[in-house]
């Protein structure tokens, strides 16, 4: 109910409901183009993901490569990418996380 008793303006409420969606979709695009990263073992291990976490790139310095210890370099590539993530979670965070907010809370498919 709108202070007053007057009834809201539907139309008023359908525009705001597709600019914010509009204002999503642009925001969920430039996410899919934006690059953060993440690394491991000091830097031995580079990880770079989108903003909607798609792996595009990996690293590895030569001097992490140790061919009688591969499980060391599993778990630094795990740990680079973990980071990545997290990185690219802070930044959906960021850039969705007032627009969810504007459309009542949550969304669902979103970490928010």
């Amino acid at each position: 109910m709108i202070p007053g008793g007057g009834q809201p303006n539907m139309q008023q409420l359908l525009q705001q409901a597709q600019k914010m969606q509009q204002d999503l979709a642009a925001a969920q695009e430039e996410l899919a183009r934006t690059e953060v990263d993440g690394q491991a073992g000091g830097g031995l291990v580079k990880a770079t993901v989108t903003g909607s976490g798609e792996l595009r790139a990996l690293v590895i310095d030569p001097g992490a490569v140790d061919p009688e210890d591969t499980e060391t370099l599993a778990d630094l590539v795990v740990a680079a990418v973990q980071a990545a993530n997290e990185n690219a979670q802070q930044l959906q965070q960021q850039k969705l996380g007032p627009l969810a907010q504007g459309l009542g809370g949550g969304m669902p498919g979103l970490p928010f």
